[in-house]
């Protein structure tokens, strides 16, 4: 469905004075099939959102190819992307001033009508049909505006949909109702589904999890092989604020 076939990403290294490039993503390959639910993990500065970003097209690849559904989407902008069928879930998910939840789901789904906008409202936990004419702004909690961007990329029924550390701003109890929800779209519609975590609930959650150190893919598998490798300090990208195993803010 997706192959990355050796891709590259570079960029002018400022410590060298921007006359020497630091390389990003080092030798990518790999495919991921439909219907499938992938992790893909590893230290802070690895790599893991970058991959996230070439693939949606808002980082161009600097080497490489990138096949999706048979055709080279490599040199495609963002916009081209998203009509061949790939959504993209931001890590800080966008709010807008004066524009409703009704608003940004007509858009998705395609469609006005309320019914239908009300099933997929349904779907991510909203049953009052008040919540359609909130507006996308500041007012709205993490939670909240995290669920709307879920339903707007169910609404579009992509073919593959990236989640960017999709449990950034949102309480622990709304986690596993969120990876529930990405495991039934997957089923209901077969849409392969990339999440950028460290949280243990998608890692465990998903059918193949990527290990990404230092620009290239160091492990794949699943969170019980990978487990060696993520207890290794050099991996851990939560050194700095790790109060344990207590009161862990990573995978254990």
């Amino acid at each position: 469905m997706l192959e990355l076939k050796d891709i590259y990403f570079t960029v002018p290294d400022e410590e060298a004075g921007g006359h020497a490039e630091k390389t990003i993503l080092n030798g990518i390959n790999f495919t991921f099939e439909r219907g499938k639910f992938y992790a893909i993990t590893g230290p802070n500065g690895g790599g893991k959102t970058t991959l996230a970003k070439t693939i949606m097209g808002i980082n161009k690849a600097t080497g490489g190819q990138i096949i999706y559904n048979g055709k080279d989407i490599t040199d495609m902008n963002i916009t081209d992307r998203a009509r061949e069928g790939i959504a993209y879930g931001f890590q800080q998910s966008a709010r807008f001033k004066g524009v409703t939840f009704r608003d940004l789901l007509a858009i998705a789904a395609g469609t006005d009508d309320e019914g239908k906008l009300m099933d997929i409202l349904a779907r991510v936990g909203f049953c009052s049909l008040d919540f359609l004419d909130k507006p996308v702004d500041s007012k709205l909690s993490g939670g909240e505006i995290k669920k709307i961007e879920l339903a707007t990329t169910i609404a579009r029924n992509p073919g593959l949909a990236i989640y960017d550390e999709p449990d950034t701003g949102i309480d622990l109890w709304t986690i596993d109702p969120m990876v529930s929800l990405i495991k039934r779209q997957i089923t209901d519609s077969g849409t392969a589904t990339i999440v950028v975590s460290h949280n243990k609930a998608f890692l465990e959650a998903a059918d193949c999890l990527l290990l990404i150190k230092q620009g290239q893919i160091a492990y794949i598998g699943d969170l019980e092989g990978a487990m060696p490798l993520l207890g290794d300090l050099s991996v851990c990208g939560y050194t700095d604020v790790c109060e344990g195993e207590i009161d862990a803010k990573c995978y254990r």
